[in-house]
């Protein structure tokens, strides 16, 4: 896991990401009681949302913070104590989870998702509160998906806000906030992009770009960068920055997709059936329909209904169709592409090789 690869503590006494975002949203639920309590309940679900991930991109801020501030030397303090610094990027990474559940909480709405990591998310929880209220089935979603949307919005708002009041000097606080805008506006391409896509049959450069930009750009090139411009990194290092996420980012999605219908849902904690039921367009897809076996299958594609059998007779024709194998090789091939760039961009060697680690990961990972 690129997690695993890359946890390092910024410095003794700077706090953690995690204490950060229930300071965080301890402030807010205190807030929101004077204004009743079902907008309490919104920002506890928003709070409860954020537990229980990976923390991926707050871990990338961090390691190209550390990175670049222990080469710099500007770290920590020769009395121990932690500078202004060390405590920012923990705020900076807490800014990226708060991006990262808000994301999370629109994309279930436009699935028409309840459930995320197992249990109701945030669409889910008020929906069966609205139930439990006598309300309708549709206007229960409705009520859910509604409130989903308002907390996402309020995180997206609260990241900025975390970054603009950052201690850093104003031109780097700038720039924090044009990578975080930039971000926020890839994500809703891409998102946008995904939606379009739905039946169109897309194509392998529309799939990658869409990538690219859903989930490249905030997942890995703008933590990497984010984290990288606090430190003071040399602005050529945090261009390749961005080059190097955009290709581990593209990798670790692939390997999402293959793990969507080809994983173990007992390792991967999803469903093997979600995608193919959902008639996801992944790469893997837009392989399969270029070979004459895809037009048996393609009516199973996309069905609601989908059962072991029809799932298992697209497993097999996406594999014999040769799409499984491109897109093994795809990964590969980003994979080296990433830790070709990495080798070249003369990064502080802890960060060079956690990234390289990492990039190794996306090939071999299962969950």
């Amino acid at each position: 896991m690129i997690g695993l690869t890359l946890d390092r503590a910024v410095a003794s006494g700077a706090g953690t990401v995690d204490e950060v975002l229930d300071a965080f949203f301890a402030d807010r639920v205190q807030r929101a009681t004077a204004h009743g309590d079902d907008y309490t309940r919104l920002w506890e679900a928003a709070r409860d949302a954020t537990a229980g991930g990976k923390r991926i991109r707050p871990e990338l801020a961090l390691a190209a913070y550390s990175a670049f501030a222990d080469a710099g030397s500007v770290a920590g303090s020769l009395d121990g104590s932690v500078d202004a610094g060390s405590v920012d990027a923990v705020r900076l990474a807490a800014a990226f989870e708060l991006l990262h559940t808000a994301f999370l909480m629109h994309d279930d709405v436009i699935d028409h998702d309840l459930v995320r990591r197992g249990v109701p998310n945030v669409a889910g929880r008020f929906a069966l509160d609205a139930i439990g209220r006598g309300l309708s089935t549709a206007r229960a979603h409705e009520y859910g998906e509604a409130s989903a949307i308002l907390a996402g919005d309020l995180l997206i708002s609260s990241a900025h806000r975390l970054v603009a009041e950052l201690d850093a000097p104003r031109g780097i606080r700038n720039r924090l906030l044009e990578i975080i805008d930039e971000c926020v506006f890839l994500a809703a391409a891409g998102e946008h992009a995904d939606v379009h896509q739905a039946g169109a049959a897309p194509g392998e450069r529309e799939i990658l770009t869409m990538i690219e930009n859903k989930t490249a750009s905030y997942s890995f090139s703008a933590p990497l960068q984010a984290g990288a411009v606090l430190a003071g990194a040399p602005a050529d290092a945090v261009e390749c920055l961005g080059e190097i996420g955009r290709e581990l980012g593209v990798a670790f999605q692939l390997r999402d997709d293959v793990l969507g219908v080809y994983g173990t849902a007992a390792v991967t904690g999803k469903s093997v059936f979600g995608d193919l039921r959902e008639g996801k367009e992944t790469l893997l897809i837009a392989y399969a329909r270029q070979h004459d076996a895809w037009s048996a299958v393609a009516g199973d594609f996309g069905r609601a209904d989908l059962d072991d059998a029809a799932a298992g007779r697209l497993r097999a024709t996406i594999e014999s169709s040769g799409a499984l194998a491109r897109v093994e090789q795809l990964i590969a091939a980003r994979c080296a592409g990433a830790i070709d760039a990495i080798a070249a961009a003369g990064l502080p060697a802890r960060l060079r090789d956690g990234l390289s680690a990492s990039a190794r990961d996306c090939v071999e990972r299962v969950r």
